[in-house]
C-alpha cells in the first residue's frame, strides 16, 4: 500500500504551547483534556481545535509544583497533587476552583482513580437507602456569600455543591502513590481508608482493579552505592487486597459516612470563618480608648469611678470629658454602637443558623457510625472502633455547648451594650449642651442598677491582663471566642452560684457519666473545635492503618535498569504502563528494554483466573518495515523503537514509534497495535519462564519476541518531534507531545467508516 493513501486518525487540533507540559490526562467522560506545566498551571482544553476552557494558575494556597492527575471516573472532579506543599486537590470541572484538598506526609507522584463496578444485591439495596439522612436531617443552609471566597464551596443557593463532592454512592477510590513506598487509598477521593506499607521505592505507577482485589505498583530503587553512575531499576508488585473486596457493602458505606462527616467538618470551619470575619476590629474600641486613657490620666481615680461618678452625680472630670467629647465623640459612639449591633447580630445568626445544623447532622453521622461500630461481625475487621466514636461524639458534645454559650455571651453583651451606649449618648448630649429629646431623658432606676452592674463588672482595670494583651480593658466579651491565637479566654463566662455547676461539683457519680457533655469553661470556640477535629480524625484513622496492615505482596518483578543520562526527561510520562481489562483478572504491565540500540516494547501479562491459578507471560514486539517507500534498502535496515505506549482499551496498545536509521527526514509515527496481532499462538509466549532472582533485562535474549507488521492503523507524524503519547479508548481520542513538551496534537482515533478495513496483520513470529 503507498504512504499516499489515506492516513488513518483524522488530526482535530494542533497547538504550539507557551509553557511546557509535563502531564496530559484524559476525561473519561468528556472530550476534555487536563494538562498541567512546568508554571504549575492546570488547563482544561477541549479535543475540538484544542480549545482552552480554563486554567488554574499556582497560588500560595495550594502550590507550584504539580506532580500527578487524575480524573474522577464520573469526570466531574480532577485531582491533582502537588510536590511542594504536599497537597491534594480536587476541582470541580465546569470551573477551576477547589472544592475540597488534604494534605498528605510524602510528595505524590502517581495517581490513579478507580470506580468499583462490582454488583451485589446489598449494594444495589445501599445505594437506593443512601438518602435516609437528607429525610431526617434538615438541610444545611448556605453559608452568606459576602464574606470571603473560601467559603465559595457552601455558599451556592442549593447545596449541590456538596452533592457534586461526594458523587455517585457507588465506591470509587483515589489511590495515591508517592516517594519512598507511600501509597494510600482515598474513597470517593476524600477519606483515607488504606495506608499500605511494604513497597520500596518511589512510585511509578499504579493500578487498583475495579474489582478491589489486587493492587499492581510499579516503583522505582535508587541505588545509590555506585556513585558513578546512579542507576535506578523498576519493579512491579502486585499486592493482594482481598479484604476490601470481601467487605465492599461495609467499606462502601462506612467510607459514605466518613465523606459526610469530612463535608460536615468542611462545613463548620467555613461558618468559624464567616463569624470571625463578621466581628470587625472596631469592637475593640472602647478596650483600647480606656487603656489609653489610663495610661495618660493624671489622677488616682480609677475608670471605674470616673464613670460611676458621671452615672449617680451626672458630673465629670475634665479629663473623663476630654476623652468623651474628643476622642469617643458622639458620632463616633453612634457608629460604635450600630457595628457592635450588627456584627453580633450577624454572629448570631451564624451560630444558631450554621453551626448548630452542622454540628447536629455530624452528632448523627457519628451517632449512626457508632452503630455501625458495635455491629461488630461486620465491621470489627475493617477497625471501626466503638469507644473512638464515643469519644468524637463527646467531642462534638461538648463544641456544642460551647457555641451555646457563646449565644449567651452574645446575647447579655447585646443587652448591656445597649443599655451602657443609651445612658452614655444622653451624658454626651448634656456636656455639649445639646437639646436632649424627652423620651431619651428617662432613665428608671432599674436602668440606673442594670449600668452600675455592667460598669462593675467590665470597667474594674486589671493589670495582669497588660501583660498579657496590652490593654487594661476587657469589655468587648465575644472576641475572645473567635480568636484563633488563645486557647483560654480572657474573661470565662462566671459561673458562681450556678446551681447546676454546683450540683455537678458535689455529685461523684455525675462525673463521669457518659450521658453528660464534658464542658470547658476556661477554653475558646477555637480550641474546643480544634480538639473534636483532632479526635474525629484519630477515630477515621484507625481503618486505614488496619485496612492498610491487611494488604500484602503476592509477588514482585523486578524488571529494568536505566541510566541516568538519558533521564532528562520528566518523570512524568515515563513507561512502565499498568492496565488492567475489564474483567479484572487480566493485568499487563507495558515497558521498553533497550537492545542494540533499539528500544523494545514488552508486554507483561498476567492471567489470574477464578481458581486463582495465575500464568505470566512476557513477550517482546519488534514493528516490521511500515514505510514501504524505500523498497531498495535491504529490510533490516529499518526498525522502530518504541518511544512511548499506552494502553488505548481492552484489546490495542496505542505506541508512537521512532525509525532508528539515522537519516534526514526520520520520521515519528503514531500507531495502533491491536493485541491479537500479538498473542495469536497460545503456547507461544509462555516459552519463557522467569524466576524472580534475576532481573528481566539481563535476561532479555530469551524473551520471545513477535514481530508485527501494521497495515493501516498508522499515520507519519509530519513536522513533530512526537515522543508521548496520551490516549481515552472511551472517546477514541488521542493527543500527542512532542520531545520539547510544547506541541501538541489531537486525533480522533475512529474516523474510517465501519466494517471497510479489515485489520491485515502479517504474523511473522520469530
Amino acid at each position: 500500500r503507498s504512504p499516499a493513501a489515506m492516513p488513518a486518525f483524522r488530526q482535530v487540533g494542533e497547538k504550539q504551547l507557551p509553557q511546557e507540559v509535563v502531564f496530559m490526562c484524559w476525561s473519561p467522560k468528556r472530550d476534555l483534556i487536563a494538562l498541567a506545566n512546568r508554571a504549575g498551571e492546570v488547563l482544561l482544553h477541549r479535543l475540538a481545535n484544542f480549545q482552552r476552557v480554563w486554567s488554574l494558575p499556582p497560588n500560595e494556597n495550594t502550590g507550584k509544583e504539580v506532580t500527578a492527575l487524575a480524573w474522577r471516573p464520573d469526570g466531574k472532579i480532577l485531582a491533582f497533587g502537588l510536590a511542594d506543599t504536599k497537597r491534594i486537590i480536587l476541582c470541580d470541572v465546569e470551573k477551576p476552583e477547589s472544592l475540597h484538598s488534604f494534605s498528605v506526609d510524602l510528595a505524590i507522584t502517581y495517581m490513579h482513580w478507580m470506580e468499583v463496578t462490582e454488583e451485589s444485591s446489598v449494594l444495589t439495596s445501599f445505594y437506593n437507602a443512601e438518602d435516609e439522612s437528607n429525610l431526617l436531617l434538615p438541610k444545611l443552609p448556605a453559608l452568606p456569600k459576602n464574606y470571603s471566597t473560601t467559603a465559595k464551596i457552601f455558599s451556592e443557593e442549593k447545596s449541590d455543591e456538596i452533592m457534586k463532592l461526594l458523587g455517585d454512592v457507588r465506591l470509587n477510590a483515589l489511590v495515591l502513590g508517592g516517594s519512598s513506598g507511600f501509597i494510600e487509598i482515598y474513597a470517593y477521593g476524600m477519606f483515607k481508608i488504606a495506608t499500605v506499607n511494604g513497597v520500596a521505592g518511589s512510585c511509578r505507577g499504579l493500578c487498583l482493579s475495579s474489582d478491589l482485589k489486587s493492587l499492581s505498583v510499579i516503583t522505582e530503587i535508587r541505588d545509590s552505592s555506585d556513585s558513578e553512575a546512579e542507576i535506578t531499576y523498576f519493579q512491579a508488585s502486585k499486592l493482594d487486597t482481598s479484604l476490601l473486596s470481601s467487605y465492599l457493602p461495609e467499606v462502601t458505606r462506612m467510607a459514605r459516612k466518613f465523606t459526610h462527616i469530612s463535608t460536615l467538618l468542611q462545613y463548620i470551619k467555613l461558618s468559624l470563618t464567616c463569624m470571625c470575619e463578621a466581628w470587625e476590629e472596631i469592637l475593640m474600641q472602647m478596650d483600647s480608648r480606656l487603656t489609653k486613657f489610663v495610661q495618660e490620666k493624671n489622677t488616682t481615680t480609677s475608670v471605674q469611678d470616673e464613670f460611676m461618678q458621671l452615672l449617680l452625680w451626672g458630673k465629670a472630670s475634665l479629663e473623663l470629658q476630654a476623652l468623651l467629647m474628643n476622642q469617643l465623640t458622639v458620632k463616633g459612639l453612634k457608629k460604635l454602637g450600630q457595628s457592635i449591633e450588627s456584627s453580633y447580630s450577624s454572629i448570631q445568626k451564624l451560630v444558631i443558623s450554621h453551626l448548630q445544623s452542622g454540628s447536629e447532622a455530624l452528632l448523627y453521622h457519628l451517632s449512626e457510625l457508632k452503630g455501625m461500630a458495635l455491629w461488630k461481625q461486620k465491621y470489627e475487621s475493617l477497625g471501626l472502633d466503638a469507644s473512638g466514636i464515643e469519644e468524637a461524639i463527646t467531642a462534638v458534645g461538648s463544641f456544642i455547648l460551647k457555641a451555646n454559650e457563646l449565644l449567651q455571651v452574645i446575647d447579655s453583651s447585646m443587652k448591656n451594650f445597649k443599655a451602657f451606649f443609651r445612658w452614655l449618648y444622653v451624658a454626651m448630649l448634656r456636656m455639649s449642651e445639646d437639646h436632649v429629646l424627652p423620651e431619651l431623658n428617662k432613665m428608671t432606676q432599674k436602668d440606673i442598677t442594670f449600668v452600675a452592674d455592667f460598669l462593675t463588672e467590665h470597667f474594674n482595670e486589671a493589670p495582669e491582663l497588660y501583660n498579657r494583651k496590652g490593654k487594661y480593658f476587657n469589655v468587648e466579651r465575644v472576641g475572645q471566642y473567635l480568636k484563633d491565637e488563645d486557647d483560654d479566654l480572657v474573661s470565662p463566662p462566671n459561673t458562681e452560684g450556678n446551681q447546676w455547676f454546683n450540683f455537678l461539683k458535689n455529685s461523684t457519680h455525675l462525673k463521669e457519666s457518659p450521658l453528660l457533655f464534658p464542658y470547658f469553661p476556661e477554653k475558646s470556640l477555637h480550641f474546643v473545635k480544634r480538639q473534636m477535629e483532632g479526635i474525629i480524625d484519630q477515630c477515621l484513622q484507625k481503618p486505614a492503618d488496619v485496612i492498610g496492615r491487611s494488604v500484602h505482596q503476592a509477588f514482585c518483578l523486578s524488571l529494568y535498569k536505566i541510566s541516568q543520562s538519558e533521564d532528562s526527561t520528566p518523570q512524568l510520562f515515563k513507561l512502565p504502563f499498568l492496565w488492567n481489562d475489564k474483567t479484572s483478572n487480566i493485568h499487563y504491565v507495558l515497558f521498553t528494554i533497550l537492545e542494540n540500540s533499539i528500544s523494545k516494547i514488552h508486554i507483561l501479562r498476567r492471567h489470574t483466573d477464578t481458581s486463582r491459578s495465575v500464568s505470566n507471560g512476557i513477550l517482546a514486539v519488534e514493528f516490521g518495515n511500515i514505510l514501504n517507500n524505500s523498497i531498495n534498502e535491504s529490510s533490516d535496515s529499518r526498525c522502530y523503537s518504541c518511544l512511548d505506549a499506552h494502553f488505548y482499551d481492552d484489546e490495542t496498545v496505542t505506541v508512537v514509534l521512532k525509525e532508528n536509521v539515522e537519516q534526514e527526514g526520520k520520521e515519528r509515527v503514531l500507531a495502533q497495535l491491536p493485541l491479537s496481532s500479538v498473542y495469536t499462538d497460545e503456547d507461544q509466549d509462555r516459552k519463557f519462564i522467569w524466576d524472580s532472582m534475576g532481573r528481566l533485562d539481563e535476561r532479555s535474549g530469551e524473551i520471545p519476541t513477535c514481530t508485527v507488521v501494521l497495515e493501516n492503523q498508522w499515520r507519519v507524524l509530519e513536522n513533530m518531534k512526537a515522543q508521548y503519547v496520551s490516549v481515552n479508548g472511551i472517546r477514541k481520542v488521542s493527543c500527542v507531545l512532542s520531545s520539547n513538551l510544547r506541541h501538541v496534537r489531537v486525533f480522533e482515533m475512529d474516523v474510517e467508516d465501519d466494517g471497510e478495513v479489515e485489520e491485515e496483520e502479517e504474523e511473522e513470529t520469530t
